[in-house]
């Protein structure tokens, strides 16, 4: 339990965007690639981070073709705060950014981005089970509206971390780097809610639709993710020190975050289709519930 609420092992041996709120150590300091005068640390998250706004962007457009699909709206917000975690991430992890209240202003938004957006994730699984109607004004404002008040949360504890303005979140040394709000609203809470997602998803897929097909999407989503999050923490120092610095596990976390991402949304979309016969469950659900 001494290990609950430190960042000092993440952080110096990973690229965190939280990392940028306190000083910190690193086992490998991350040099990049230089550009031009100057140099740029994380060329390569910066170029992934591009591609998944891009990617994301045309998985909204094909979302709003998809007109009578379940859960079509929610979709969107996902994908929508995903772009604005890709977005800020090109600041936050990509090391061109020498002024620290700069950095620390875009970290605070980007701890709060990914709260959000792993709770809107779950509220993804739990629209399939079309407690409120999906798409409808109350269903998309209580969604928007609990993620704001996640991503507003987050970023304000981040906020005050990085700027120790009231005191109420200090790191207590160099040694330690504690801090027990951002430890669960950065790493348990989203952690807990991505692999609630999964569960809940898998109950519908199995139990409810009776189908098996779509959960080879959902395993492939689940898969590329655990596979980023192992570069981003395991491998992250070892891949920096073989290539001297030039890169490390931010890179390889980023690119299968994306691939998980699009998993899902391949996901969403196979049981979505329009095509169920008329006495499957989710062509029930459909009827009863139009997005």
């Amino acid at each position: 339990m001494s290990q609950f609420g430190d960042f000092h092992d993440f952080c110096r041996d990973s690229t965190l965007p939280v990392c940028n709120l306190f000083p910190h150590e690193r086992h490998c300091a991350l040099n990049g690639f230089r550009v031009g005068d100057g140099g740029v640390k994380n060329l390569g998250s910066i170029i992934l981070c591009a591609l998944a706004i891009i990617v994301s962007v045309l998985l909204l457009l094909l979302s709003q073709k998809k007109r009578a699909a379940v859960g079509r709206r929610e979709m969107q917000i996902f994908l929508i705060f995903y772009i604005l975690v890709s977005l800020v991430e090109i600041f936050t992890v990509g090391g061109f950014l020498t002024n620290r209240k700069v950095l620390v202003w875009f970290s605070g938004i980007h701890l709060g981005a990914i709260a959000a957006t792993a709770w809107v994730l779950l509220l993804n699984a739990v629209v399939g089970f079309q407690l409120i109607d999906d798409g409808t004004l109350l269903s998309v404002g209580l969604v928007v509206g609990s993620a704001l008040a996640f991503f507003f949360g987050t970023a304000y504890v981040a906020l005050d971390t990085g700027f120790d303005k009231t005191g109420n979140f200090p790191m207590k040394n160099t040694d330690q780097l504690k801090n027990y709000a951002l430890y669960v609203l950065y790493l348990l809470f989203p952690l807990v809610a991505i692999v609630a997602f999964f569960l809940l998803e898998t109950f519908l897929v199995l139990k409810v639709l009776g189908e098996v097909m779509p959960m080879v999407r959902l395993g492939a989503a689940a898969l590329l993710f655990a596979i980023g999050q192992i570069f981003n923490f395991v491998i992250s120092v070892h891949l920096c020190r073989a290539s001297s610095g030039k890169i490390d596990g931010t890179l390889f976390e980023t690119l299968f975050t994306l691939l998980a991402v699009v998993a899902v949304w391949f996901f969403w979309s196979s049981i979505t289709e329009d095509e169920w016969p008329d006495d499957h469950p989710m062509s029930q659900i459909s009827e009863v519930y139009p997005s």
